[in-house]
């Protein structure tokens, strides 16, 4: 079996969240019919609730998790440069003309 995830557009999920909201069947059947994990099906019906505010206490919303992921990048980014500017001064401190 191959160990890569498939990737589903934003729009597919919201289209299967709507689904079982709509059909009355449960996430597994719905899972099954559309081809999906029905965990993964689950994951995308209870991000739905959280990002409408019907989640549990402390859930990160969609949004949320993105910015959450965009600024880790950036402190990652900023650690780095931090880092490589640290190296180029003590560099120069140990290499100055005389």
């Amino acid at each position: 079996m191959s160990n890569t995830s498939k990737r589903y557009t934003p729009e597919f999920k919201r289209a299967a969240v709507a689904l079982v909201h709509s059909s009355g069947k449960t996430v597994t059947e719905v899972a099954r019919e559309i081809g999906v994990s029905a965990e993964g099906l689950r994951n995308w019906v209870n991000q739905d609730k959280t990002n409408r505010g019907q989640g549990p206490a402390g859930a990160l919303t969609t949004a949320e998790r993105e910015e959450l992921v965009r600024l880790r990048r950036k402190v990652r980014e900023m650690e780095q440069t931090i880092e490589v500017l640290g190296k180029a001064t003590a560099f120069f401190a140990n290499h100055k003309t005389k």
